[in-house]
């Protein structure tokens, strides 16, 4: 069974953001990269130059040791939002698990058989929105994907790993939990990402004349999938802010569900709400 869906629209998302930085910077904002986020902390004494006490109390401090100041924070960190809020002494939980979504792409030759989005009806029991035809902006078809667990945070590729990664996530209780009670789906999974043919299995289902010489194995995405320590995938937004004083002047997105980016200006507006309703602005 597949879902019609005749008005849905692909965009670049690459220029999709790049259009947000863009209207964040002509409005004054300054977006910094390599900035390696290591702690958060109150300032302890206010600026000499500052005639209003203690204007920008929050300091956020990179791995470089450079500092920014601040009045408010407010973080949206995906696979490392669980990181980035402990620092600030927020709970551990829900912790972020890192799983991989391999895609398959038609070659171009075949690309005529999709002509518009097919997605499946979606298991209620995961998060994940399954095998899925998925016509790109530039003429190309991706198909997938799948959804195992990744040994790395942005462990892009089959082989990628990370030791602190890889024991963050086996070492939580949480996730042995998720894995025990879905066993039988996990290494379904996880054979259908060693094996071509598996995969075509799948996308067979919905077009019988895909053949496994159709197809070339594709790129990789990584999803930030909160988790709870009962083992339950998290569906919803997760807000929080910390403990202490500075825990009054920051907002943590912990989690953001999908479909993220096709919703991100309802989410923002959201947030924009969430920090009027904490900070009192």
């Amino acid at each position: 069974m597949a879902l019609d869906s005749p008005y849905t629209g692909i965009v670049n998302y690459k220029q999709v953001a790049q259009s947000y930085a863009e209207d964040f910077q002509e409005a004054g904002g300054t977006i910094l990269t390599d900035f390696e986020v290591t702690n958060m902390e109150m300032a302890k004494e206010s600026s000499s130059e500052s005639e209003d006490g203690l204007k920008y109390p929050v300091i956020v401090r990179n791995s470089k040791g450079e500092e920014i100041y601040c009045r408010h924070l407010v973080t949206c960190a995906g696979l490392y939002s669980d990181r980035l809020s402990e620092i600030s002494g927020c709970s551990p939980d829900p912790r972020i698990v890192p799983f991989r979504g391999d895609y398959l792409v038609l070659k171009p030759e075949k690309c005529y058989m999709v002509k518009g989005n097919i997605y499946p009806v979606p298991n209620p029991q995961f998060p994940f929105l399954g095998f899925h035809f998925t016509p790109r902006m530039d003429g190309s078809v991706w198909l997938g994907p799948n959804a195992v667990l990744a040994f790395k945070r942005e462990g892009y590729k089959l082989f990628d790993f990370s030791t602190v990664d890889f024991l963050d996530a086996v070492m939580y209780s949480g996730l042995w939990k998720l894995v025990l009670r879905n066993l039988s789906y996990g290494l379904s999974e996880m054979y259908r990402a060693c094996f071509l043919s598996a995969q075509v299995k799948q996308l067979q289902k919905f077009i019988p004349e895909v053949t496994i010489n159709d197809v070339l194995r594709g790129p990789s995405g990584v999803r930030a999938q909160a988790l709870d320590s009962d083992g339950n995938l998290v569906d919803d937004f997760v807000f929080d802010g910390g403990s202490g004083d500075i825990g009054s002047r920051i907002l943590h997105v912990r989690n953001a569900p999908s479909p993220a980016a096709t919703s991100s200006l309802a989410i923002a507006k959201m947030i924009a709400d969430e920090v009027k309703r904490r900070f009192e602005l």
